[in-house]
């Protein structure tokens, strides 16, 4: 039987080391295919091209609007102080603050003016140099405060902080922050306040050692951030601390 044709040539001469395979060279069939296609996309196109220059000009739109006519007749009335709350809140916060009960005594640890400034206001906390720092990074703009005491029995502080909200809302972060350190300081009872969204008031079981009786409500509207505080030798009910949370956020 007759070898077939290149066989011979394939065969390495004795002795000697069979030749590295070279790589499969790829057929003719694939490269037709390839420019088939090729031709077959300019082919297309150039037909694309020539149908569109034979068609009309689609009119684009007119770059210019119909005038509305203005409605005739008064504009809309403008808000009421009652109603435009940032109204109220820009003008003596002071006012907003709950008036202390004719029985009771205001409180001398309360400046006579009503105002604390960011030093001040910064005093409050734990770490005031910490307090102050960051307060100027929220934005802090002024705060009004009041407090009263009630016989031996009871003192109440209450503050409403205001603050720039030019970049942030910093007001709903600071109640956030109350209510997180109100959770944080012990067991307590909380409820919601209603009419504020995520406001809360908290009342604590008396400190042993000294027997004192404390609650406390953290609430926000707008730009004012609302901050109470109650401390009494006895008992302090959830009435007592809601109907002040509340009837002091609805000035608000």
């Amino acid at each position: 039987m007759e070898e077939p044709e290149g066989a011979a040539e394939a065969e390495a001469p004795a002795g000697e080391a069979a030749p590295a395979p070279r790589p499969r060279r790829r057929g003719r069939t694939t490269l037709l295919i390839a420019a088939a296609v090729v031709l077959g996309v300019v082919a297309g196109t150039c037909a694309g091209y020539l149908v569109q220059a034979d068609r009309e000009p689609t009119k684009l739109p007119s770059l210019s609007q119909p005038v509305l006519a203005q409605a005739k007749g008064p504009g809309p009335e403008p808000l009421s102080a009652a109603q435009d709350r940032k109204l109220r809140t820009d003008g003596d916060l002071r006012k907003l603050l709950l008036k202390k009960p004719r029985d009771a005594k205001q409180a001398d640890w309360v400046d006579p003016d009503g105002w604390q400034d960011l030093a001040g206001y910064a005093d409050n906390f734990k770490a005031p140099d910490g307090a102050f720092a960051d307060l100027v990074g929220e934005e802090f703009r002024r705060a009004a405060v009041t407090g009263w005491e009630l016989g031996s029995t009871y003192t109440v502080e209450i503050r409403l902080v205001q603050y720039r909200q030019e970049q942030l809302l910093t007001a709903a972060d600071a109640s956030a922050d109350g209510q997180y350190w109100a959770e944080e300081e012990g067991e307590s009872e909380n409820w919601a306040i209603p009419g504020t969204g995520d406001g809360r008031a908290y009342v604590y079981k008396a400190v042993d050692d000294l027997d004192l009786h404390f609650a406390v409500a953290h609430a926000w509207r707008g730009d004012v951030a609302m901050e109470l505080w109650i401390y009494g030798s006895k008992p302090i009910t959830k009435k007592t601390v809601m109907d002040l949370a509340e009837r002091q956020m609805e000035q608000l």
